[in-house]
């Protein structure tokens, strides 16, 4: 079992997560956050962490498209292991629906 992050964190991108996470493995898109599968210790301190609600253990049922894109991501995209303010419009995208059709960018982020 893994953790991964889920649709919700697309332009809401909060970083309480990373700021706990005891092995370091997220890593930053544009606008969303990444969990390394192979990195990821299951120790499960960040999924409560999420304000957005975002992080999901992989074993819930109908993540497998996260899971991908999770893996995929992660080799592609900086690490992350200090937490910065979320966009200013994050409250305001927390439960948009349809996110990753309208707002996924596969740039990366800054990083640490």
């Amino acid at each position: 079992m893994t953790y991964i992050v889920t649709e919700n964190c697309i332009r809401c991108k909060y970083m309480d997560c990373v700021e706990v996470c005891p092995v370091d493995c997220f890593y930053e898109g544009d606008n969303m956050l990444v969990i390394h599968p192979d990195e990821c210790i299951d120790c499960g301190v960040c999924e409560p962490e999420c304000p957005a609600d975002a992080i999901k253990p992989d074993t819930e049922p109908g993540l497998d498209k996260w899971l991908q894109i999770n893996t995929e991501y992660a080799e592609r995209w900086p690490n992350i292991t200090i937490k910065r303010d979320a966009p200013e419009d994050a409250k305001a995208m927390d439960g948009v629906e349809n996110k990753y059709e309208l707002y996924f960018s596969p740039e990366p982020g800054e990083g640490d």
